[in-house]
């Protein structure tokens, strides 16, 4: 049984709108209309993205400024120029462009509308046509064409154009899935200004697979039997409040925000009244694909930067992601001709049993005790193309923080002949193979452990090395390493030595006398392949290390930098921002980690992937001088009577 309480982005009024909520239509609506007004953009102008000034939400937050002026930046696009600019836009009593500041006119990331514009322009171009026909391909409504960012691999003879590329699939029918389907060798390269097909390379032709795949219901046979409803029942309600976009729930206290670049994004995380993250997020997606393939070589994606989390977010009207008593919140973002877009249910929030949270069984006394564990989750989900992820944040009832990245939808395929060697990958279906590639995740954590001030702390473990101290050879040492400035902060993991990270309080200690601190966790981690000189090993260099660490500064956003399209090769992100070698003991900290999966595909991944998930885990280390779950209540006790091999009733519930 799912049952649906709903948020949505109504404009609020000023006494109740929180400095970090999510921009709303009418504030985006506003803002372009004081852009355009301003007279300076031309006819054909396009938008990629409006966003939350933060540290003036932090400062109104603080107080330092009315918590009823709202100010933001949208990024603009004049393709008739052609130039871009970031347009800081305040929103009180005198509304206003507060500055434009230019931009490389290549450097934003791709909107919806130029995608399609893109895919349109391509059906329309006789060269495209010319090179489907050679593939037996007339109808050209039935193929489709995916718009790729350039990605480091910008033709000399193109210099200084705005530019995509386009992966192709065939249908057979309106009907047909056509990510089975892709039609080998064909790139189109197109200008994304003028939405010319400037080229289209040909590498030859591949037989098409003939093979269908159906994601609806009955496309293999009937439905598996047996399967009987299992409903999520909640007849008091959920153990949650929300205001506005602040909840509480079991001790915690946390604010929801949504932004175009990132999505989801949780604000101001509290434990017990004590203060834990200041802002969490999966900042940034890099997909590299590992395979020299004519039609797959150019794909390594700044899923985030490139696109942006926002305009890819689901509408879970459009399937129900959770199960339960479900809290949903609308967001908004700004489309690329300059309107605003509302996401309904764009965000997920239930409650889910989770199995025990601490148990033990006294045999001398013939008594036990036992605890079951409730989390609250928040998540949501992007569709990248034939991509899905899904970002699901889990607080738990002992002060643990989760992240689960859930990865799945269909794998991006490429065509091969019958007798062909697939090295790089691995054959799914009659000429179709699926190369191997990873998905990196950039994550970003503002960390608030007991107050703002915090320290990195490395640890593992080692065994003794002092054999006096050690007569039997079994004595294991933990130990911790002072991440003390930036010169030291790109860390690696290694599970054989049970490395993790601490992030301490600078102020605060608990009833042994240590720093009060969390425990960082990352469970899925993979490392680059790429040869140092390859376009993938310079472009995005956060990958080659799992955390970073800097002191805050409200002008370093994202960790693979701010504009990723059509960037220099690592030219921005936190590898520079590092090279200052600031301190970071004591400081204002934020934290980089990155999880990471290296995916060679399996056949069992084909048509549609089962999810695959990777984890960070942030718990309590030394926060508590106790188990903070004590007070968790006992569950309520059910009596009943079952015969062998009946069904036996539930012995308790959640209380």
């Amino acid at each position: 049984m799912t049952e649906m309480l709903h948020l949505s982005v109504a404009e609020p009024s000023h006494g109740e709108r929180h400095p970090f909520d999510p921009l709303t239509p009418a504030e985006i609506e506003r803002a372009v209309a004081l852009i355009r007004a301003d007279g300076r953009l031309g006819a054909r102008a396009g938008f990629w993205g409006a966003y939350l000034d933060e540290a003036a939400a932090r400062a109104a937050v603080a107080g330092a400024v009315p918590a009823t002026v709202r100010r933001l930046t949208v990024v603009v696009i004049d393709h008739d120029a052609p130039a871009a600019w970031e347009v800081d836009v305040v929103l009180d009593d005198a509304p206003r462009c507060a500055e434009w500041r230019p931009v490389d006119h290549r450097r934003p990331g791709i909107t919806s509308d130029e995608a399609r514009s893109a895919a349109r322009a391509c059906r329309e171009s006789p060269l495209f046509q010319a090179a489907l026909a050679r593939r037996g391909i007339h109808d050209v409504s039935l193929v489709m064409i995916d718009a790729e960012s350039m990605g480091g691999f910008e033709p000399e003879r193109y210099a200084g154009r705005r530019l995509t590329w386009g992966t192709v699939w065939h249908r057979v029918d309106e009907g047909d899935n056509g990510y089975v389907r892709p039609v080998q060798g064909v790139v189109p390269i197109i200008d994304m200004h003028t939405m010319e097909v400037i080229e289209v390379e040909d590498h030859g032709v591949v037989p098409m697979s003939p093979e269908a795949g159906p994601l609806e219901p009955g496309g293999f046979g009937p439905d598996r039997p047996g399967l009987r409803p299992l409903d999520v029942v909640q007849p008091e309600g959920p153990s949650f409040t929300v205001t506005g976009h602040l909840v509480e729930w079991q001790g915690w206290r946390f604010r929801i925000g949504f932004t175009h670049r990132e999505g989801l994004v949780l604000h101001d995380l509290e434990f017990l009244g004590r203060s834990v993250l200041r802002r969490a997020s999966c900042n940034e997606m890099y997909v590299p694909y590992l395979d020299p393939n004519s039609t797959q070589y150019r794909k390594n994606f700044f899923d985030w930067g490139e696109y942006g989390a926002g305009p890819l977010t689901n509408s879970l009207e459009l399937g129900c992601d959770c199960l339960g008593l479900i809290r949903y919140f609308d967001a908004a973002y700004l489309g690329g001709a300059g309107e605003a877009v509302t996401i309904r249910n764009a965000i997920c929030m239930h409650e889910e049993d989770d199995s025990i949270l601490w148990k033990h069984n006294d045999l001398r006394r013939g008594v036990g005790q036992v605890r079951r564990s409730r989390r609250l989750i928040v998540s949501n989900f992007q569709t990248v193309a034939n991509y899905d992820y899904g970002f699901y944040w889990s607080l738990y009832q002992d002060g643990r923080i989760e992240l689960e990245v859930k990865l799945t939808g269909m794998l991006s395929a490429s065509g091969v002949e019958a007798d062909e060697e697939v090295r790089y990958g691995r054959r799914v279906a009659d000429h179709v193979q699926v190369p191997t590639h990873q998905h990196y995740f950039g994550l970003r954590l503002d960390t608030a452990i007991d107050g703002p001030l915090n320290r990195l702390v490395e640890a593992h473990a080692e065994g003794e090395p002092d054999p006096a101290l050690d007569p039997y050879g079994n004595a294991v040492r933990h130990v911790r390493t002072p991440i003390r400035r930036e010169s030291e902060a790109a860390r690696s993991t290694d599970p054989a030595t049970a490395r993790h990270w601490r992030v301490e309080s600078a102020t605060a200690t608990n009833r042994y006398g240590e720093p009060t601190a969390y425990r960082l966790t990352l469970q899925g981690t993979a490392r680059p392949f790429g040869r140092p000189d390859s376009v993938m090993a310079r472009r995005a260099p956060f990958v080659h290390r799992h955390l970073w660490a800097t002191p805050y500064d409200p002008a370093e956003r994202f960790v693979g930098g701010q504009y990723p399209n059509h960037a220099e090769p690592g030219e921005d992100g936190v590898h520079v921002w590092q090279r200052q070698d600031r301190s970071l003991d004591g400081v204002e900290l934020v934290l980089w980690p990155v999880l990471g999966s290296h995916h060679y595909p399996r056949p069992e991944q084909w048509p549609v992937m089962p999810v695959d998930t990777l984890r960070m885990i942030l718990e309590p280390d030394g926060f508590f001088d106790r188990n903070p779950a004590m007070d968790i209540p006992a569950p309520a006790r059910k009596t009943g009577h079952a015969t062998p091999g009946d069904q036996a009733p539930s012995c308790c519930s959640p209380s």
